[in-house]
């Protein structure tokens, strides 16, 4: 049976709202509360109505409005990126319940030898699915298994040298420019990096960018003198590190850039009697709000945003299978909060 098409009416209706006030909303005019637009939105999105920009995008990447078969994906991750699999989660969820399709979280057994992968993926039900997308921080041989799967996958990372696969991830490079910017227009000169450096490819890339991002505004840089040793979950040691290095430089302002740094770095300082941000400025790139830090100055990272886009360029790449792969980058605001001050 063809789908009934959702109509601006049928939206007020079930809103109570007139037919001029949900089109306002839908097309992002002003003159409304961002509570009534977001409700317009939401219910626009649970009853499938496509504004013409919409379906004028998906006639473009050949994605079809409207389901022919419901469509299972997995989100492949490990016990590493639990903490920020949710956000993924929903973001994918979010997206493919507006097609009908579903997505199920795996869990890659830990350990799990090369030899024994065939009889894992097998067993799982992986080769079954419609697509998978992989999860960041998986360790490099798992990784190479995983992205010569033939099933279509979908990378949400940063992607490795000469590897054929479409990815989406969060713009780390931006966000740390954004730090060290941030920071310089305020004064600060001194800035400290604080964060493994060693053990992802995306830990990697910010310590890269922090280097470019110093030179490029002339502030004075040492890499000697950063606390970038690897980071094991166990504090004693790092920290010990951590507050050598401080005590060295004595910066007026520290970017810590991992998210379970944060903590360990900032219960570090004040334990060592510094005062944040009276002493030393302090930006925490988290993974998303914390109880601990509410008002923690950080980039936004928009791992949600990153789930959502992927899911639109796995229906991409289902529609168009011998196009380019390409690597998406999606960026966030920076938000200030009171953990730094004007120098």
């Amino acid at each position: 049976m063809r789908r009934k098409r959702v109509t601006l009416a049928d939206l007020a209706d079930r809103l109570g709202l007139s037919v001029q006030t949900v089109s306002k909303g839908l097309t992002g005019k002003p003159g409304m509360s961002e509570e009534t637009r977001s409700e317009i939105v939401k219910m626009a999105r649970t009853m499938g109505y496509l504004t013409r920009d919409q379906k004028n995008t998906m006639a473009v990447e050949r994605i079809p409005p409207y389901p022919l078969l419901k469509r299972r994906f997995v989100l492949l991750h490990n016990e590493r990126s639990i903490n920020f699999n949710r956000l993924l989660l929903a973001g994918l969820h979010d997206r493919f319940t507006e097609f009908g399709h579903a997505v199920d979280p795996v869990l890659l057994p830990a350990g799990l030898a090369p030899h024994n992968f065939g009889d894992w993926v097998e067993a799982s039900g992986l080769a079954y699915a419609e697509g998978v997308f992989i999860a960041p921080r998986m360790d490099r041989g798992t990784e190479e298994l995983l992205l010569e799967l033939p099933t279509t996958r979908i990378l949400l990372n940063y992607p490795p040298p000469e590897s054929r696969v479409d990815s989406v991830i969060w713009d780390v490079d931006e966000a740390v420019h954004q730090s060290v910017r941030q920071l310089a227009r305020a004064g600060h000169r001194r800035i400290m990096y604080a964060g493994d450096i060693v053990k992802q490819r995306g830990f990697r890339l910010r310590w890269q960018a922090f280097q470019e991002a110093m030179r490029d505004l002339a502030l004075p840089f040492d890499p000697a003198a950063h606390a970038t040793a690897p980071f094991h979950g166990t504090e004693t040691a790092w920290v010990q590190d951590f507050l050598a290095k401080y005590r060295t430089i004595r910066p007026s302002a520290i970017i810590c850039g991992v998210d379970e740094q944060v903590a360990p770095a900032y219960y570090a300082l004040t334990e060592a009697g510094v005062h944040i941000p009276r002493d030393c400025s302090m930006v925490g790139m988290l993974n998303e709000p914390s109880d601990l830090f509410p008002a923690m100055s950080r980039p936004y990272l928009p791992i949600k945003e990153v789930g959502y886009r992927a899911a639109d360029r796995m229906l991409w790449r289902l529609a168009n299978p011998t196009a380019p792969f390409e690597h998406i980058r999606i960026r966030g605001p920076f938000s200030a909060g009171s953990t730094t001050r004007t120098v």
